[in-house]
Order: C-alpha cells, then sequence, then structure tokens
C-alpha cells in the first residue's frame, strides 16, 4: 500500500499519542455517525442550496429568525444535524419527538412546557419531531394553535414529501426544505475529519485509511453520511491491528463493511414517482441509456413489473404513437411476456421495449387529439349524429330517415368517399412528419380536401390546431 494512499496519522508523522481510553466512554458508546454530529455551522457538510452564503435558511439561522420548518429528504442527509445546529445557534431549547414513539400525552406535556419556558424565562423552545408523517391528523391538529401564536419552532423531519403526508394547515404554517443525499466529495470530507478526530471520531485508533477505501465508502454510501461513518467504524473496530499496532484499512476492508448498498426507493413515496418520472421522461426524449438506468433503479428496488409494463405501454401511445405503430404493438407484447416469466427474467422485454420506445421516431398527435376532441365535449359543443349515419338496422328506421344517403366506401375507387361523418368541420387528429406518420399525413390531406368539402357550409366551424 502506498504511503500517499493512506489517510490517517501515519503518513509520515507519529502515531497518535492518545490511548484509546482518551475519549470519552459516554461518546465511543454511541454509533460514529451520532458523534460525529455537526456542533454548529461551520461544521455542517453539505446542502450548499440551503445553507450555502447568502442562501435564505442560513440568513434565517444567522438572525435567529426560524420559524418552523419541515426538512425532507433520504435517510442520513442530515436532517437531525441541522435542527440540533439551528437550536444551538439559535440558543433555543431543543425538544425532541418521535413520530414512531410519542404519543399525544407526549406532545401536551412539552407544548406545556414550552408555554411555560417562554412566559417565565424568554426563551424559545425548537420542538424537533422525527418522522412526523407518522403521526396522525389529531396530533398534527393539535400543533397547530402553539406553531401559530409562536410558542414553538416546529421543525419537523420527515423522508416524505410533506405536501402528501403532513396536514395542509402544518405545511402553510410551515418553510419547506428538501435536503438531497450528499455528494461524494461531502462524505469523504465526513469520513476524514472522523478518523483524525480524536474527540468524537476514530482518531484514538492508529488508523491507515486508503484513498480507495474512502472513495468506495463514499461512492456507496448513496448520499448517506450515516451509511458512510458507521461502515468506516465496522471497518476501524473489526480489523485487527498488525505487529506495529496500526489498523489498515484498504479496499477489501471497505468492500466487506459496507456489502450491497440499498437503493433509495420507496413504493409509495417520492423515489417511486421520481424514478417512473424520470424514465418515461428518458424514453420521450430520446436516451436508451438514461432510460435503462431508471429501469434498473426500479428493477433492483423490487418494483412490480406490471407498474413498469403499464408505463412503457402509455408512452409507446402517447410520445410515439403513430410515428412507429409499432411501439405500442412491442409494449404491449413486453407486458404480456413479463407477466408470463416473472422476475427476473421479465428485465429482458422491458428493456427490450423502453429501448425501442426510446429510439422510436416520437409524435403525441394521437394524445393531442383525443384531448381536443374531448374539450369540445366538456365545453358543450354537442353534435347529433346526421341521419345518413345513424343506425338502420332495426324496424321502423327507414322511416325515420336513418341511414338513407349513407355510401359505403369499400364500393369505391381506392375504399374511399367523400362524405359528412361529422356535420361540421374539426380537424383535431394533426399528423406530423415522423416516421411512419409522415405517410398517414400525405394521405390524410388528400381526404380531408374532399371530406371538408362535402360537409354543409353553414355547420362548418374553423379547423381545432
Amino acid at each position: 500500500m502506498a504511503q500517499d494512499d493512506l489517510f490517517g496519522h501515519t503518513q509520515g508523522a507519529a502515531p497518535a499519542a492518545d490511548p484509546p481510553e482518551a475519549a470519552p466512554r459516554a461518546d465511543r458508546a454511541a454509533p460514529l455517525a451520532a458523534r460525529m454530529r455537526p456542533r454548529d455551522l461551520t461544521e455542517y457538510v453539505g446542502q450548499q442550496h440551503l445553507l450555502g452564503p447568502g442562501q435564505l435558511l442560513r440568513r434565517a439561522i444567522e438572525a435567529d429568525r426560524i420559524q418552523s420548518l419541515l426538512f425532507y429528504g433520504p435517510p442520513g442527509t442530515g436532517k437531525t444535524s441541522l435542527a440540533q445546529v439551528i437550536a444551538t445557534q439559535t440558543r433555543s431549547r431543543f425538544v425532541r419527538l418521535s413520530g414512531v414513539e410519542s404519543n399525544v400525552a407526549d406532545l401536551r406535556r412539552e407544548l406545556a412546557l414550552a408555554s411555560h419556558r417562554l412566559a417565565n424565562a424568554g426563551q424559545f423552545t425548537i420542538l424537533f419531531i422525527d418522522e412526523i408523517h407518522r403521526f396522525n391528523k389529531a396530533q398534527q391538529d393539535l400543533l397547530l394553535p402553539e406553531v401559530e401564536s409562536g410558542v414553538v419552532r416546529l421543525i419537523g423531519a420527515t423522508t416524505h414529501n410533506p405536501c402528501f403526508f403532513v396536514n395542509a394547515p402544518l405545511v402553510s404554517r410551515s418553510q419547506i426544505f428538501e435536503l438531497v443525499p450528499l455528494r461524494e466529495e461531502d462524505l469523504g470530507q465526513l469520513m476524514r475529519r472522523a478518523v483524525v478526530d480524536a474527540e468524537r471520531g476514530l482518531g484514538h485508533l492508529r488508523l491507515e485509511v486508503a484513498e480507495a477505501a474512502l472513495q468506495h465508502w463514499a461512492r456507496t454510501a448513496d448520499g448517506d453520511a450515516r451509511k458512510a461513518l458507521n461502515a468506516l467504524e465496522l471497518a476501524a473496530l473489526t480489523t485487527p491491528p498488525d505487529a506495529a499496532g496500526r489498523i489498515r484499512l484498504d479496499l477489501a476492508e471497505a468492500e466487506q463493511s459496507i456489502q450491497r448498498k440499498a437503493i433509495v426507493y420507496d413504493a409509495d413515496g417520492d423515489a417511486h414517482y421520481d424514478t417512473i418520472s424520470a424514465f418515461i421522461k428518458s424514453m420521450r426524449g430520446g436516451d436508451p441509456d438514461a432510460a435503462l438506468y431508471w429501469l434498473a433503479k426500479m428493477i433492483h428496488a423490487g418494483e412490480d413489473p406490471r407498474f413498469i409494463a403499464r408505463r412503457i405501454i402509455i408512452c409507446a401511445a402517447e410520445d410515439v404513437g403513430l410515428a412507429d405503430p409499432m411501439a405500442l404493438v412491442l409494449a404491449q407484447a413486453a407486458w404480456a411476456a413479463s407477466e408470463f416469466v416473472g422476475w427476473p427474467e421479465a428485465r429482458i422485454p422491458l428493456a427490450e421495449a423502453a429501448i425501442y420506445v426510446a429510439t422510436a421516431h416520437k409524435s403525441n398527435s394521437a394524445y393531442r387529439a383525443i384531448d381536443a376532441a374531448l374539450a369540445d365535449i366538456r365545453s358543450g359543443r354537442t353534435l347529433t349524429v346526421p341521419n345518413h349515419l345513424r343506425d338502420a338496422s332495426y324496424r321502423g328506421a327507414e322511416r325515420l330517415g336513418h341511414g338513407q344517403g349513407y355510401d359505403y366506401a369499400h364500393d369505391h375507387p381506392g375504399h374511399f368517399v367523400a362524405q359528412d361523418y361529422l356535420g361540421a368541420i374539426r380537424h383535431y387528429y394533426q399528423p406530423t412528419e415522423q416516421g411512419v406518420e409522415r405517410k398517414i399525413k400525405e394521405r390524410l390531406d388528400q381526404w380531408r380536401a374532399k371530406l371538408d368539402a362535402s360537409k354543409p357550409a353553414a355547420t362548418t366551424s374553423p379547423a381545432h390546431p
């Protein structure tokens, strides 16, 4: 292992003198990720879109103008740490409750204490509720008066989008901030800090950490600081020291300590809908590589193959349409094949259909056409069926004039006859020049000229765009 590939106490310097007993035992009992929580904004890593210089949230924290906040994002992105930093920076009392463990009695007690604290000592209380989406409606409603009056400064944390999982009145009284997965360089910075920190981190150990190991943890942690730090700690505590007493962590130890990473994907939350949205937009945008990546993510996370197949079918009809009618046929076949064979083989027909849809000529003319026709119906422009198109198969229809004057298209050259089929001119379908649809457009342009001429002038109206 090359010396310049190592990170730790022995990069050309003397080993740390502090023995393992030097660090406080109380801290050592907690996981590394908990011990290394930032103590102020200067130690907080990541989320620069919220906490960078001049950003709204940073200005509010520094000016002690925090109101109620809702943080949401994947695990390990710093929601709890940020709440604790805010409490420290704003000199507020920090009280933590859990949406999983706390009940109404706990909530009432803390709200009452916060009210007394503000009235008697003038101290604000930051009430941090982890997993706030787990509170039921009654519990969330209980917070409303105290939040609105400013008795407590609520900070709610959730992995779910609060717009869907938190009561609307509480959302309207709070500012929402989304925390994103940490970048690899952010995770690397956190791990390097933990390696050298003798008070809270692993600096009391004689560690030598290969850069390749740090990079592996940063890459496979999926933006989760807790996962990266706990993998580092596991490797450090389970790797025996060499003859010189040094604990050497290289890529092999890193791979063993973190194992296979879990994909951030919730079956009923943002990750589910965001991923399928990216999948569809990649197919629509003609990028088969991106479509395959999002498809692979859904497969890896155990998504229902029928859900994936339905979205491919919809995309084939909506975005490819008549520019390549085979896209819908192949999408339907992929659905049937995936139903028949199941996972893991279903990945193959689904991938084939996704690639075909992504690389096909695109036209949304059918989608736009039916929506234009529906808009006409909804707006009250209801047309009656012309007499010559009405059903003439029953007794008495002839006496009513139904079916009289109808021309059978197959009796005419080219199996086409110009006659009024609507009673008004409506051009809902606007074919494009893409793929197969170019030939449809050429044929339809000729037919429409004759069809429009066959319709009564009194009932014609401008063509729809």
